[in-house]
């Protein structure tokens, strides 16, 4: 069984930037894609962005693009969303999760808030 656990949050300022982490135990890491999810409040939980196991393919949603990066070292077994640009549709809760043939393995989450 993995462990997840997400860290990194905070409140910040519209156009500001903050680096989500997500340390991982319990399984061979670097064996699987992984990814952050968002949930805002009174939303279903949104894919944010995913990377292959050798950080070599990554996808991001449309919302994200070109403002967010994922990124993992495999070595210390951790994931990283770097977020530049914010703004206040980007709070939410923000997870990380490993694909395993499904996404599972939810860590308990990072409060993210953006202020206008």
């Amino acid at each position: 069984q993995v462990q997840l656990v997400e860290s990194g949050g905070g409140l910040v300022q519209a156009g500001g930037s903050l680096r989500l982490s997500c340390a991982a135990s319990g399984r061979t890491f670097s064996r699987y894609i992984m990814g952050w999810f968002r949930q805002a409040p009174g939303k279903e939980r949104t894919f944010v962005a995913q990377i292959n196991w050798n950080a070599g393919t990554t996808t991001y949603a449309d919302s994200v693009r070109g403002r967010f990066t994922i990124s993992r070292d495999n070595a210390k077994t951790m994931l990283y969303l770097q977020m530049n640009s914010l703004k206040p549709e980007d709070t939410a809760v923000y997870y990380c999760a490993i694909f395993d043939g499904s996404w599972n393995s939810w860590g308990q989450g990072t409060q993210v808030t953006v202020s206008s």
